[in-house]
């Protein structure tokens, strides 16, 4: 029997995804792509504010992160540009020492986080508990609504009722068809009332120039000495370090809400890159953009990396090609829009009072923890760091409590048999050595450690001190039921916390 060796077009057509071939998927994925460029125009342009850079460093620094990790990311349909937690964070650096030593600090924090990639820090978000990611996604829809309450103050009284109008059309636009995103229709309506009936409220335009030709690659313009090292090298950790914090914790969002897994480790990486190739054209750097991936996920209902792509490109198209047009977009129309996106995006579900009342006070304790620390330092990073620590210490506390000691002693009275169960830690431990009765047992004494396990040198040193007290007052002490673990850490360590 002959077979035929598959033509080149055919091995090309296995190679491809799917859903290449599903015009539903395009259509979803193009305009998902372009509601997002138009999002991303007004906040590219004020995080350029923030950093004090011109407007089109932002912008180009916003095409080229959504373009770079939509290759190299690992997390399908996730955004990253300029965001503010990096434009905060590199403020200071601009503004002491200038624009050619903000890019050198991005191309460094790029290859900073390329490093921390490799070296698997992304493992570190399984220590992430729910009740933290809870908090994050609540706190991030308070941000995003909050950076929307000065478009919305101060302004001429035109802008509220095309901002009501705005909403309306995308809460009820869906219930005709969803073939068109309803923040598109939205913004194409809002544009042409505005124009048409030549209503003067605030623009696009107002925010600041377009740039109206592509960035140039280069280097950045400072002395390559170990002094300019030093001195970006703190600001370019930090900005690893938030850019990759908030761009992990957004992935795993993106995969809660798609109920899909991604590669944190190739996210990291792929982060890494971005802010290389974004550096290298003289971009402000970034991370992954919460709000507007929400837009793209959520609303827009992208999935591949044809939408990311495609975000950064439309990005620039409109800026260059159509400048003019998009300049004419009231920021009602963008405003609406994410306010749409933090209603979306808050848990409504977690501050019910049902829920409340049959969840943990210590979880729900830890969710406003993370909430109230995002909220006031504007900082998605800190609030994830101090609510975790905080669900760690409530943790600890509430596992330090099962560790029990129960004392029976032999029908003869020679012996005493102590049972401890329980997780043996630094805060279970600090309390065992006082559940014993140094003067009062027997000579003899067995401490049973079947039903327990001990994790960490302070339950050794708590063991040691317990047989040290014993064997002052001439009674000898015997550790029974041992696991192999416990067993193997209490051999290593036991003897070596003796006082000198």
């Amino acid at each position: 029997m002959s077979t035929t060796a598959p033509t080149p077009a055919a091995r090309l057509r296995g190679l491809k995804p799917e859903w290449l071939n599903d015009p539903k998927v395009w259509r979803t994925e193009v305009l998902g792509g372009l509601v997002v460029a138009l999002a991303l125009i007004p906040e590219a342009i004020s995080f350029s504010i923030i950093a004090g850079v011109d407007p089109a460093i932002g912008l180009f620094a916003s095409f080229t992160m959504a373009v770079t990790i939509s290759i190299v990311g690992g997390r399908r349909a996730m955004i990253s540009a300029a965001t503010g937690a990096v434009a905060l964070v590199i403020a200071p650096l601009n503004r002491e020492h200038g624009l050619g030593f903000l890019v050198a600090a991005v191309i460094l924090a790029g290859v900073i986080q390329v490093a921390l990639g490799a070296l698997g820090v992304a493992k570190l978000m399984r220590f992430v508990p729910r009740s933290v990611m809870v908090g994050f996604v609540n706190a991030l829809a308070i941000l995003i609504f909050m950076a929307q309450v000065p478009e919305m103050h101060g302004v001429p009284w035109p802008v509220y009722p095309l901002l009501t109008g705005g909403l309306a059309l995308m809460v009820f636009f869906p219930k005709i068809t969803t073939v068109v995103p309803a923040p598109l229709v939205s913004i194409v309506v809002l544009t042409a009332i505005s124009v048409a009936a030549g209503i003067a409220v605030p623009t696009v335009g107002g925010k600041g120039d377009l740039p109206s030709s592509l960035p140039v690659p280069g280097l950045p313009d400072v002395p390559f000495t170990l002094d300019t090292l030093t001195t970006i090298a703190p600001y370019a950790l930090a900005m690893a370090l938030v850019g990759l914090m908030e761009s992990l914790m957004t992935a795993k969002l993106v995969d809660e809400i798609t109920d899909t897994h991604s590669s944190k480790t190739r996210e990291s990486i792929g982060q890494g890159i971005a802010n290389i190739v974004t550096g290298f054209f003289g971009g402000m750097g970034g991370c992954a953009m919460i709000g507007q991936t929400m837009i793209n996920v959520k609303v827009s209902g992208a999935r591949t990396r044809l939408s990311t792509f495609l975000a950064g490109v439309f990005l620039m198209v409109l800026c260059i090609v159509f400048g003019p047009v998009v300049s004419d977009i009231p920021m009602a129309a963008l405003v609406a829009v994410m306010v749409m996106v933090s209603f979306a995006t808050f848990d409504w579900h977690s501050v019910a009072p049902k829920t409340l009342k049959r969840m943990p006070a210590g979880e729900s304790a830890v969710m406003a923890v993370t909430v109230v620390c995002v909220v006031a330092t504007d900082n998605l990073a800190i609030g994830v760091v101090v609510g975790s620590i905080t669900a760690m210490v409530i943790f600890a506390k509430r596992v330090a409590h099962l560790a029990r000691v129960t004392a029976v002693t032999g029908p003869d009275g020679s012996s005493v048999v102590y049972s401890v169960t329980g997780e043996l830690f630094f805060a279970s431990s600090n309390d065992l050595v006082g559940q014993f009765d140094y003067a009062g047992d027997p000579d003899k004494v067995v401490i049973d450690l079947t039903a327990a396990h001990i994790w960490d040198a302070s339950s050794v040193a708590a063991l040691d001190a317990i047989g040290t007290k014993y064997e002052q007052r001439g009674k000898t002490v015997e550790i029974i039921g041992l696991n192999a673990p416990s067993a193997d850490l209490h051999g290593k360590l036991t003897g070596e916390f003796a006082t000198r």
